[in-house]
């Protein structure tokens, strides 16, 4: 691997983490874009509109924080300080915004069922605090060499 380019698997920062993330909700959003779309032209639903509506809304903040990742990541130390505020301002900003595409797959599953839309928001709250707080408990941590 050359010198200058980065190597993202062997990186172990909490923005990695903030990338995979990222990175399963845009799978997610797709995926879900495409089988509920295909289903939404056989059988419309408001409400499936409504909840396809808010995740192909999210998608594009979704791969506007990928753009900026990478291109942190390629001008790491090359960029000022008000840039890099900025930038992770921008950032901060796509990862909220492709969240409220949770809120879509919500509607979808309480559509569905509304036992399964209850477990399913309660679920993915309870995995979001979680995620919080290991990632805030992971910078406190001591690594060892």
């Amino acid at each position: 691997m050359a010198e200058g380019s980065v190597n993202v698997e062997s990186r172990t920062s909490s923005q990695d983490k903030r990338w995979t993330i990222m990175a399963a909700l845009l799978g997610t959003s797709t995926a879900v874009m495409l089988f509920q779309g295909m289903e939404q032209e056989v059988n419309p639903k408001y409400e499936r509109e409504l909840a396809l509506t808010l995740i192909a809304a999210t998608i594009p903040f979704q791969g506007i924080y990928f753009l900026i990742y990478t291109f942190l990541l390629e001008n790491n130390g090359r960029l000022s300080d008000e840039m890099m505020k900025k930038l992770n301002f921008a950032s901060a900003l796509c990862q909220v915004i492709a969240y409220f595409s949770l809120f879509g797959v919500i509607i979808l599953w309480y559509s569905m069922s509304k036992l399964v839309g209850i477990a399913f928001t309660i679920s993915a709250l309870v995995a979001m605090v979680l995620v919080r707080y290991s990632m805030s408990q992971a910078g406190e941590i001591p690594l060892t060499e």
